[in-house]
């Protein structure tokens, strides 16, 4: 609850806390490392949504007759990290076409439940969203292979595929692994939605930290967690579920400029939340 509290104040504050949170700026763009529990976009039961507060942010960014700031991509409500914002409409849609083009260099840092294995490669599987017919009907994205194994013979068959489906690539190498659970580094090739968190929990049967929705396919409930995890934590299961997602934007590179001449290397510290997690779970990068 104190992690999505910006959600509930003024939209002055909220853009006040956008602001101190920018970590470059120039004439073109404005780059934020964008809080926990933040959406992007408003909807229903949204009070605050970083949107909303562009107009309020570009002047205290610039000066009182500053137009609006533009949202060049977007992040998950429950992912931190970097975020790009653009001064003009121009270059808001220039750089849209270099994220929709995979010219923008994107890495995550994520804690998972679980040792991927191998230690590093690439998840290549199409993605689809179902409905999930339960107690509670809801819907979720999830993998949509092409191949599968005969249960006969263990034979690898093509499946049909999926007209809905759509291409997901996701690079990943663990940087640090600890009481049962892994820090990754994740380079997501494409950008399907919540195309990490799936491919991690369904792909590599290793679900962020975090991640009650994902964690389970046909129900919503807390996360489980390994006994060790919880211990370091000093966590009960009970309370798993106020666990937030371990999902951060660590780093984004894209050439700028009408030109591309200029190219940016942006990187953004996980929050305190994060770290803390780090620390319990002895998750120490530097000896790795």
């Amino acid at each position: 609850r104190k992690l999505a509290a910006l959600q509930l104040v003024h939209p002055n504050v909220l853009a006040r806390a956008l602001k101190q949170g920018a970590v470059y700026q120039d004439e073109e763009v404005v780059v934020l490392n964008k809080p926990y529990g933040l959406p992007v976009h408003g909807g229903p039961g949204v009070k605050n949504c970083v949107t909303d507060v562009l107009p309020i942010l570009a002047k205290m960014l610039k000066n009182m007759r500053a137009e609006p700031l533009h949202l060049c991509h977007r992040l998950d409500k429950e992912t931190t990290g970097v975020m790009v914002l653009a001064w003009s409409k121009e270059a808001a849609d220039r750089i849209r076409l270099l994220f929709k083009t995979r010219q923008v260099e994107k890495i995550y840092w994520a804690i998972s439940v679980g040792h991927p294995d191998p230690a590093e490669g690439i998840v290549e599987i199409p993605m689809v969203e179902k409905e999930v017919r339960s107690h509670q009907p809801h819907y979720k994205m999830t993998l949509a292979p092409n191949y599968r194994l005969s249960p006969e013979d263990g034979r690898v068959l093509k499946i049909r595929k999926n007209c809905s489906a759509e291409s997901a690539v996701t690079r990943y190498r663990i940087l640090a692994s600890s009481s049962a659970c892994s820090l990754l580094e994740l380079q997501p090739i494409t950008g399907v939605k919540h195309q990490i968190r799936v491919h991690l929990a369904y792909g590599l049967g290793c679900p962020i930290l975090g991640d009650h929705k994902y964690s389970h396919w046909n129900k919503l409930a807390p996360q489980k967690l390994p006994e060790v995890t919880l211990r370091r934590l000093k966590l009960e299961q009970s309370k798993a579920r106020h666990l937030p997602l371990h999902l951060h934007a660590r780093r984004l590179s894209l050439p700028l400029g009408a030109s591309g001449g200029k190219w940016i290397d942006l990187v953004c510290e996980p929050p305190v939340f994060f770290h803390r997690t780090l620390r319990k779970l002895e998750l120490d990068i530097d000896k790795n």
